[in-house]
């Protein structure tokens, strides 16, 4: 693993504001490295950032991250997947921790600390958290750009094609299977979604999905609820901008 190639994997859609300084941070050049950005079918200038960078692109028919992930995956010739949030930037000697998070034989996947691009005690306290669940239960979510060899991932038949909580449900079946390493590095998260929708209200409407998961409610209808009410939070927050 210490000189295996490495794809890294971006799924987007409408990501033109922050892509290029993800990909500053994804791309490495002569280190056996590809970025592959697989796009949702994005009506901004995402597609054209991607491929302006040199980056390889797939554009899948409909949106959706674990498909898109999926689609990227196909693609890869990398020995290493690695996947990575569209909002969120690697950390500079990002590819060197994954190799070697990857050489005990026991390490099935991996995934780094988070670190939120904002300030506040509220996001420290998130930062905390993820601490905590990443190394006591080693359950390490998506923004954490979550790392595994490409023959176990294709092994697992990838991401879990759910509308929500696909990181969730390949996380627990790579746990069955070996040891989840979290890396020290930080990736670093934009803070948009604490920011735009506040820091409790995100935090306990993450907690309800989760719960509905575990209560069995189908991730379909987890999805619908969960975008109805972002998308009413939002609205919400630019009625109030535009009112000020």
């Amino acid at each position: 693993m210490a000189s295996a190639t490495l794809s890294v994997i971006i799924p987007a859609l409408n990501e033109a504001d922050g892509l290029e300084k993800t990909l500053a941070s994804a791309i490495v050049p002569n280190a056996g490295i590809e970025v592959i950005v697989a796009d949702g079918g994005s009506t901004d200038a995402t597609v054209a950032i991607a491929r302006a960078q040199g980056v390889r692109v797939v554009v899948h028919g409909r949106a959706g991250r674990a498909q898109q992930m999926n689609a990227g995956a196909a693609v890869a010739a990398g020995e290493i997947l690695l996947f990575l949030h569209a909002d969120t930037c690697l950390p500079e000697d990002y590819a060197a921790c994954v190799r070697t998070a990857l050489v005990p034989s026991d390490a099935i996947a991996g995934a780094f600390e988070l670190g939120i691009d904002a300030p506040g005690i509220g996001l420290r306290c998130i930062e905390w958290g993820v601490w905590q669940r990443s190394h006591w239960l080693q359950l390490p979510y998506g923004d954490q750009a979550l790392f595994l060899r490409a023959a176990d991932f294709r092994a697992l038949g990838g991401f879990p094609p759910l509308p929500i909580l696909e990181d969730l449900e390949l996380v627990r079946q790579l746990r069955r299977q070996g040891r989840v390493a979290i890396v020290p590095q930080r990736v670093l998260t934009s803070g948009r979604r604490w920011q735009e929708f506040g820091i409790v209200r995100t935090t306990l409407l993450n907690q309800a999905i989760l719960a509905g998961r575990a209560l069995g409610v189908p991730p379909a209808r987890l999805a619908r609820w969960y975008c109805g009410i972002r998308a009413r939070q939002l609205r919400l927050a630019r009625d109030r901008y535009s009112s000020t």
